[in-house]
């Protein structure tokens, strides 16, 4: 008696499973979320009058062909973490990462996140995480990818005007940002200022995700952030001002935080000097820094970062002048109240 049936399937292969999730997403190249929604409502209501069994056929096939595809991204987590019982395989996930490039299954995977389900999609966000630091031959062949097809790193960005899948497009950007090129990208290409926009978005977990990818291409690659903001000066500060006079306190606050972060790094000390030497930046940033440091109840890790770096901003500071037509004495006044603000938070920290 042969007990073959209480038998597992077998396991698939790398090259087995890059094939079938790419089969699996191709058999719903046409089909919409909204398109199965609807295909299911006018199914159960024809049910009801017993016609279009035409209808009731797509939506069954719409949905056997969603499972699919979830089942197939369910055992790539799988193959790329472990069960919990079996750990994974190094060479079974470097193999996977191959196979997915060859098969040009990450574009596929890219363009079908608007249809899949939340569940599918934070198995991919996971596995995208693991896959793109895979290594053949030391050549990182998802990055490598990702460079033919730059289109993509264009996608992940549009993508934050669609709230379903923002999160998911930002946690996959952010993992693409950590390699310089990819970065360097975002940064010259016109998608980029859209940034602007998504941090100002009404959704807050939406403009708070977009902010943290802004964040990272702005400090994650010195040298390439230099470059850019050397070539596009005026356009980049022009745009930055808005976040600094925002109507949204979070959105000022970090934002002047994030000036400091990425205008203090050594490659754009010259770009920091041009842009504090401008009266239009300087009167903001009086203004903004008055308020940071005059506030009596500031937390200690800005006390902190107020008297690590004290003697640049003194020194920034006692350079600074209000410039032509600008009201000299009340310019005088606050930076000298400024100066001795740092200084005395300075002198109680060393204690």
């Amino acid at each position: 008696m042969s007990f073959s049936f209480f038998r597992q399937s077998r396991h698939k292969t790398p090259q087995e499973l890059a094939k079938a999730i790419k089969d699996s997403l191709m058999a719903i190249d046409n089909i919409t979320a909204a398109e199965v929604k609807s295909l299911e409502k006018d199914a159960s209501e024809n049910c009801s009058y017993g016609s279009s069994n035409l209808d009731i056929s797509a939506a069954i096939e719409a949905d056997v062909g969603m499972e699919e595809v979830e089942k197939n991204i369910m055992t790539m987590r799988t193959m790329v973490s472990g069960d919990g019982e079996v750990e994974p395989s190094a060479d079974q996930i470097t193999q996977l990462a191959l196979e997915i490039c060859n098969e040009d299954v990450i574009s596929l995977l890219f363009h079908k996140l608007p249809i899949l389900g939340w569940e599918a999609r934070k198995n991919l966000v996971h596995c995208w995480s693991i896959l793109l630091k895979q290594k053949v031959d030391s050549v990182n062949c998802c990055e490598q990818y990702m460079e033919k097809h730059l289109e993509l790193l264009d996608f992940l960005v549009v993508c934050y005007d669609n709230k379903e899948i923002a999160l998911t497009c930002g946690h996959m950007l952010r993992e693409c940002i950590k390699f310089p090129t990819l970065s360097k990208y975002i940064l010259d290409s016109p998608c980029f200022e859209l940034f602007f926009k998504f941090i100002e978005l009404p959704t807050f977990d939406v403009a708070s995700d977009a902010f943290s990818t802004f964040k990272d291409l702005m400090t994650k690659h010195p040298t390439a952030v230099s470059e850019y903001l050397t070539t596009h000066y005026n356009e980049f500060f022009e745009q930055y001002e808005k976040l600094l006079t925002s109507a949204n306190y979070v959105t000022r606050r970090q934002s002047l935080k994030l000036l400091s972060d990425f205008l203090l790094e050594s490659p754009s000390t010259h770009i920091m000097k041009r842009y504090i030497g401008e009266v239009r930046h300087l009167k903001i940033m009086m203004t903004l820094l008055k308020v940071f440091v005059a506030n009596p109840n500031k937390p200690r890790d800005i006390k902190l970062i107020l008297a690590k770096n004290h003697e640049k901003l003194l020194a920034l500071l006692q350079n600074l002048s209000p410039g032509k037509g600008a009201e000299d004495d009340q310019f005088e006044e606050e930076k000298e109240l400024i100066i001795k603000e740092i200084d005395r938070v300075h002198r109680l920290t060393e204690i």
